[in-house]
């Protein structure tokens, strides 16, 4: 008779599952987990796919009803936009745990794997993992439309300077960008005179006339024109305009101050030159160092122009030059520059080398020129000035000549130039070469004026390699710790359309 073995009793301390028969520790519902998840899946209800809608223009999510917000790639603010899609089905089961699972940029797609517990049969409590697939849809938002529409504005800043160079623009324009205040903008339009940036709020407007009030000496104004009005709500809608005027006087100006002004500035002489203009103008009196500040304030108080045009300067040649190393103060002399070196120097135009007419003045520039240097400047003693201060003056204080500034090879300087600007998206007008010479004297004066330069964001041009300065002809440049490293991210790198994804 053969005996069969009987079957092995459980472990001490556990039970047989009710379905299976698998041994298993006590638990309320009797089952163990494979069955229990067989049974009940705690997941039910809760939705496996959803959509996320993706503004490719200013990279922002749609977080119903209308709100657009800025969330980068498996961020805590992307990974809150997805959960409260599914917030209601969550109610049921315990959130212990979401995160993100890693998809292709391109792809579209978001992923987030959730860990849920619910308790189930008889109190016993399940834990289950699951994950949940957003797809990325493009949606542009109402932003962003208006600025396609390019014809939906409520306020517009009209930025003017009645002046024939546009160095102040120039250098303006770099500020916008440095502080990003161009952001808001629905477009930027260029005229003759000057920008007109267009907005959708008044609000953002106002912060761009307060920024150009705090960077450029100017003056400002405001209009407002009503639209429409509705009888029932009482609500008004308007369009706003701000009128900017910026001084018209720009860098290397010679000017011409009231002698009211001149002696409210320590005793200055009336003929000074403009060496900067930042959140002020800044003189110099090229015969005695003395410097001075105007603010927009002062000067529309007491307003002056230049005496020249830029076309109007004229190269000389140093034939002779002493520096002056003392110079006495007058009675209430302002401060002096400690960055300029006062000198006497004879000089010679080159148009006139075949004559022995050479010309006497002091100028500012005694610690870079030499005996032989080219210089541009301006010739008051062959000139009519018409200027109602100018015409007041006593002729012998009027210096017969004027320097601005050491002149190089430009087309050298052009060639050497390893560094570039970033501009504005703006709507042109036709350029012309007048406008491409006067953005030439703009990139000269950053590479002159250390001053000026701290306040630009200046790129490296990969394109132009580093030369050695064994042929250097001592004209001023960027060193490379003052350039910045331009980004640019390629569509290789991500996938083509997934680059405009990235934040």
């Amino acid at each position: 008779m053969e005996y069969l073995p009987a079957p092995a009793a459980p472990a001490q301390g556990h039970i047989l599952c009710c379905h299976c028969g698998v041994p298993i520790p006590p638990n309320p519902a009797n089952m163990c987990v494979g069955c229990l998840r067989a049974q009940v899946d705690i997941t039910e209800g809760i939705p496996k796919q959803g959509t996320v809608h993706f503004c490719k223009q200013c990279e922002r999510y749609l977080q119903p009803p209308g709100t657009w917000i800025q969330c980068a790639l498996e961020s805590r603010e992307l990974l809150a936009l997805c959960l409260k899609k599914i917030k209601a089905s969550l109610s049921k089961v315990r959130l212990i745990d979401a995160g993100f699972i890693w998809t292709e940029p391109h792809s579209k797609r978001l992923k987030l794997k959730l860990t849920v517990q619910k308790e189930v049969i008889n109190g016993a409590v399940l834990q289950q993992m699951f994950v949940v697939e957003y797809v990325v849809q493009s949606q542009m938002c109402e932003d962003c439309h208006r600025i396609e529409a390019k014809d939906f504005w409520k306020a517009v800043v009209q930025v003017r300077q009645k002046t024939v160079h546009k160095k102040t623009f120039y250098y303006l324009e770099q500020l916008i960008l440095k502080h990003r205040l161009h952001q808001n903008t629905l477009r930027i339009k260029e005229i003759h005179d000057g920008l007109d940036f267009y907005y959708s709020s008044k609000q953002h407007a106002q912060k761009m006339v307060d920024f150009l009030q705090c960077t450029v000496p100017c003056r400002s104004k405001s209009s407002q024109r009503l639209i429409s009005h509705d009888i029932h709500s009482n609500v008004y809608n308007y369009k706003s305009t701000f009128s900017v005027e910026i001084v018209p006087i720009c860098k290397d100006n010679v000017v011409c101050l009231s002698p009211k002004l001149a002696q409210s500035l320590g005793n200055i002489s009336q003929i000074c030159v403009c060496i900067r203009v930042t959140s002020a103008i800044h003189l110099i009196d090229p015969r005695t160092l003395q410097i001075a500040d105007i603010d927009g304030n002062t000067y529309w108080r007491h307003p002056f122009h230049s005496l020249f045009h830029p076309k109007q300067l004229e190269e000389f040649i140093i034939m002779d030059i002493n520096r002056v190393h003392e110079k006495k103060k007058g009675a209430g002399a302002g401060a002096r520059s400690m960055k300029h070196t006062l000198a006497e120097a004879w000089v010679r135009k080159t148009s006139e080398l075949d004559t022995d007419h050479q010309y006497f003045c002091c100028t500012h520039l005694g610690h870079i020129l030499n005996p032989g240097d080219l210089v541009l400047g301006f010739d008051l003693a062959n000139c009519n000035l018409n200027d109602e201060f100018a015409n007041k003056m006593n002729p012998q204080h009027i210096p017969d000549v004027v320097l601005i500034k050491k002149s190089y090879d430009r087309s050298k300087r052009q060639r050497r130039r390893n560094w570039k600007l970033k501009e504005l998206e703006r709507d042109r007008e036709a350029t012309d070469t007048d406008d491409e010479r006067q953005y030439e004297d703009f990139l000269e004066d950053l590479e002159e004026d250390e001053t000026i330069r701290k306040n630009v964001n200046i790129y490296r041009n990969a394109d132009i390699p580093v030369e050695s300065d064994t042929d250097d002809d001592g004209a001023p440049r960027i060193s490379l710790a003052e350039m910045l490293e331009d980004l640019h991210i390629s569509e290789d790198a991500t996938g083509g359309e997934g680059a405009e994804m990235l934040t």
